[in-house]
């Protein structure tokens, strides 16, 4: 372990640590500095997101880097702050959250840098502001698998660890995320104001979310001219091709609540999250979701009705209500064109048309009929497309119907023969992962971390950077899970 150093690190990072959101003024946040971790140790980095950031220091200095991520100290510039908002939970509105254990150093780059697990705020509730070492790591691994592949997300820069213990159903170790995202800015932001008749303040959000992110939003005559209801607009077509991505690769969040969604369309709050090992629409990943409203399937509807909830925070900016529900209205045909194109992309097709999202749709019919590995399937359908060998069997031994695959990839080679082959199965090799973080793949990465072994995250990590490669030597980390996955239960607790 390493010795807490007193004096701030001499680095090479950015002299202006300023944040513009905290420009906004004392409604919105909290300036808090985070409770230092004490001994810490890393657990993970990422180099290349640093050498994004214009961080040349990062692994040169990376004793003095370790406490300023762990929040053991502050370097000259930073204010940190913890932001807060409102939000619906389940369905039902939660009231006052904000950043309960997250606070942000800074900004660097163009990039918000927060520390999660970073201690008490004033926003904790009944917490205890810290993360555990488990959620810590699935989070910095999905994160950069998320962007591996081509998801919009938060990011993360590193782990680091502490023997500091935190209760959760079993006492463990507490560590801390640094997370990277252009803004942190939830719906429950524009709840929380809205819901507390605090206009000014609504209104002062959305211009700045719309100079700093979404600018054409002041010109766009659409919608009347209100830029308010371009920027609903823009938020919903952005969370429509983002959950479309979702479900083309398989990925469940588990906890869409409305403080989880952000007005950027990233995938954030990395909780009780997993990509599908069998086929199953109707798969709950989160075993606090006794009622399955966060199902895979129920995801888009999910989406929808959470911008819904932020439609309804924004009506005292959009005076004619038509104008919002217009606005809101773009999720639906953005939903449905960005799942088309991409689940036809995964065909090897180079658009979608009615015959490849009819074929879409009978094949997840048979994949869902046999619990068909999600993953697997669609890597071996990309080799198999690119075998001229028909006796070729690793995809139909994965049905136990094989009377209705063997239909279908007797249509679909049909159809496939329609493009240049080489052009169809680059695209399907390009599109369908051979690598996702599984759970039990990430359950490995945490035993590990728990002996402070922590090669397996650093595999892990550089595999979901490229997951289309083919990485020899890492096959196993994309083999089907074992037996024992089935009984790892993640809550929103994790």
């Amino acid at each position: 372990m390493i010795e807490c150093q007193s004096a701030p690190p001499e680095t090479t990072s950015p002299a202006c640590w300023r944040s513009s959101f905290s420009a906004l003024g004392e409604a919105f946040f909290v300036p808090l500095a985070p409770t230092p971790i004490g001994q810490a140790c890393w657990v993970g980095r990422n180099p290349a997101l640093a050498r994004e950031l214009g961080w040349t220091d990062f692994e040169e200095n990376a004793q003095e880097w370790l406490q300023v991520l762990s929040g053991n100290q502050l370097m000259p510039g930073m204010a940190p702050l913890a932001s807060v908002y409102s939000g619906h939970q389940f369905g039902v509105w939660a009231g006052q959250l904000g950043d309960g254990r997250a606070i942000l150093l800074g900004e660097t780059s163009g990039q918000e840098i927060q520390l999660k697990g970073a201690g008490l705020t004033p926003f904790s509730r009944m917490g205890d502001g810290r993360a555990v070492l488990r959620s810590s790591i699935r989070e910095f691994l999905c994160s950069e698998a998320m962007q591996g592949l081509g998801i919009p997300t938060s990011r993360a820069l590193c782990v680091t660890g502490s023997d500091l213990p935190v209760r959760r159903e079993t006492m463990e170790t507490a560590a801390v995320v640094t997370r990277v995202a252009p803004s942190f800015i939830r719906f429950g932001h524009f709840e929380h104001f809205s819901h507390h008749g605090q206009h000014t303040q609504l209104r002062e959000l959305a211009d700045y979310v719309i100079e700093r992110f979404f600018p054409s939003c002041r010109v766009d005559q659409a919608l009347g001219g209100n830029a308010y209801a371009s920027l609903l607009q823009a938020v919903a077509v952005r969370t429509a091709q983002t959950v479309a991505m979702w479900q083309a690769v398989g990925f469940c969040h588990g906890v869409m609540n409305t403080d989880n969604m952000s007005i950027l369309g990233l995938t954030l709050d990395y909780g009780p999250f997993q990509f599908l090992d069998a086929y199953d629409p109707g798969h709950i990943c989160n075993h606090s979701d006794h009622r399955g409203r966060y199902a895979f399937q129920q995801q888009p509807h999910v989406a929808y009705w959470n911008l819904h909830c932020l439609g309804q925070a924004m009506l005292p900016l959009i005076p004619d209500q038509t104008l919002a529900i217009k606005a809101l209205e773009a999720f639906k045909p953005g939903f449905a064109a960005a799942y088309a194109n991409r689940m036809a992309a995964k065909l090897g097709f180079a658009q979608a048309d009615a015959d490849s999202s009819r074929r879409c749709d009978e094949l997840l019919r048979l994949l869902g009929g046999d619990r068909v590995d999600y993953t697997i399937f669609w890597r071996r359908l990309s080799r198999w497309c690119r075998n001229a060998d028909r006796n070729d069997a690793s995809v139909r031994e994965l049905f136990t119907d094989r009377t209705g695959i063997d239909l279908w990839l007797l249509q679909f080679s049909e159809r496939i023969t329609q493009y240049p082959r080489t052009h169809s199965c680059e695209l399907m090799l390009n599109t369908n992962p051979k690598f996702v973080l599984r759970n039990h793949v990430g359950e490995l990465a945490i035993q590990a971390a728990r002996t402070q072994d922590y090669s397996l995250v650093s595999t892990l990590l550089t595999v979901l950077h490229s997951p289309y490669d083919e990485h020899p030597g890492c096959e196993a980390y994309a083999d089907f899970p074992p037996d024992w996955a089935g009984s790892i239960a993640i809550s929103c607790s994790s």
